[in-house]
C-alpha cells in the first residue's frame, strides 16, 4: 500500500468510527425474537394447557361473532382463535368458511361481499344446540365481526389467527394491522398453506406461526429439520385424529418437547371430554376446542356455561 492509500485508509476508519459512535443504538423491538416455545407469545402462558377456545367456542355461541369472544374472554379463556378473509372492499372479516352459507342467512363466498354488505348478514341465524330443532340467536343482531373490532376489544388477550384465505392474498393486511395494534407478542399465525406461511413469515418475522400441513407431515416421518430453517414454525397445531388414527400421540409431543425441538404444542379440534382428557395425560400445551365452558370445568377453572 502506497503512504497516500494508508493516509486514506486510516482518514476513513476515523471516519466511519466516529459515525458509529454517534449512531442511535439498534432499535431492539426491530430485532428478531426467540423463537419456539421462547417465543414471547408462549412465554405470557399462565396455564397448562392453555384453552384455546376455537372460533370463540363455536359449539356454546355463534363463532367468529364479537358475541362469542366477550363470552369466551368472561369465562376465563387463554386464547381466542379466529379464521381470517377479505372482503370484496379489502377488509379482514372472521369467518371459518370460504361462503357465508353455512354460518348467515346469505350466500356466497366472503370476498364477494363488501364489508356493509357482511354486516348486515345475521351471523347467528344457523345455529343450533340440538340439531335444527331451535336457533336461538336468530334475528339477535349478531353480525359478522372485523379482526380490527376483535383487537380493539381485546388488546391484552393472545390470539391465534388462521389465514384462511390464499386468493386475494392477505399478508401484508394482516401484517400491518397486527403492528399497528401493538399485537406482535400476543398473536400466533397459523396456515395449511405452505406458501402462505412462509411469506407470512418473511414479512412479519417477530410474529410466531404454527408449522402448515407439509411441515407437520415432515415432523411426523422422524424429521427435525423444520427447527434450523431460517422461516421457522414456533408451535405445532395438530389435529387429534382422522377418522379413527390417532395423530396425537405422546411419542410426537415428547418429541416436539425435546432440547433440540422445543416446540409447543396444541391440539385441535378436541371436543369431546375424554379425548380432552387424554390431551391434558399426553402433556400438550393447549388444547383448541368448540366447547371452551367444559374443558375449563374439566380444568377445575371455572364452571361450564
Amino acid at each position: 500500500m502506497t503512504r497516500y492509500d494508508r493516509r486514506s485508509f486510516l482518514k476513513h476508519s476515523a471516519l466511519l468510527t466516529a459515525a458509529a459512535a454517534l449512531a442511535p443504538p439498534a432499535d431492539a423491538s426491530q430485532a428478531e425474537p426467540p423463537r419456539g416455545a421462547a417465543h414471547p407469545f408462549f412465554t405470557r402462558a399462565r396455564h397448562r394447557p392453555e384453552v384455546i377456545a376455537h372460533r370463540g367456542g363455536a359449539g356454546q355461541w355463534p363463532g367468529e361473532t364479537l358475541y362469542a369472544y366477550e363470552r369466551a374472554a368472561k369465562l376465563g379463556v387463554d386464547v381466542l382463535e379466529l379464521d381470517i378473509h377479505s372482503t370484496r372492499d379489502g377488509v379482514l372479516v372472521l369467518m371459518h368458511n370460504a361462503s357465508v352459507d353455512e354460518t348467515t342467512d346469505g350466500r356466497g363466498a366472503v370476498h364477494r361481499h363488501s364489508l356493509a354488505e357482511l354486516k348486515r348478514l345475521d351471523a347467528g341465524y344457523r345455529w343450533t344446540a340440538d340439531g335444527g330443532k331451535t336457533f336461538p340467536y336468530r334475528g339477535k343482531g349478531i353480525t359478522a365481526a372485523t379482526l380490527e373490532e376483535v383487537f380493539r376489544a381485546f388488546p391484552r388477550m393472545r390470539m391465534n389467527i388462521e389465514i384462511k384465505q390464499s386468493e386475494p392474498p392477505l399478508v401484508d393486511a394482516l401484517c400491518d394491522m397486527i403492528g399497528r395494534h401493538g399485537m406482535e407478542e400476543r398473536v400466533l399465525v397459523a396456515s395449511f398453506s405452505q406458501e402462505v406461511i412462509e411469506r407470512f413469515r418473511a414479512r412479519c418475522g417477530r410474529v410466531a406461526t404454527s408449522a402448515s400441513t407439509r411441515e407437520l407431515l415432515e415432523f411426523r416421518a422422524g424429521s427435525d429439520s423444520i427447527v434450523g430453517r431460517r422461516l421457522r414454525p414456533d408451535a405445532l397445531q395438530v389435529k387429534d385424529r382422522v377418522s379413527v388414527v390417532r395423530v396425537l400421540t405422546e411419542r410426537v409431543v415428547r418429541r416436539a418437547h425435546s432440547p433440540r425441538v422445543n416446540l409447543p404444542v396444541h391440539a385441535w379440534t378436541v371436543n369431546d371430554i375424554d379425548d380432552m382428557r387424554r390431551m391434558i395425560n399426553l402433556g400438550v400445551d393447549g388444547i383448541i376446542t368448540d366447547y371452551p365452558g367444559p374443558l375449563l370445568a374439566l380444568l377445575e377453572r371455572v364452571g361450564p356455561a
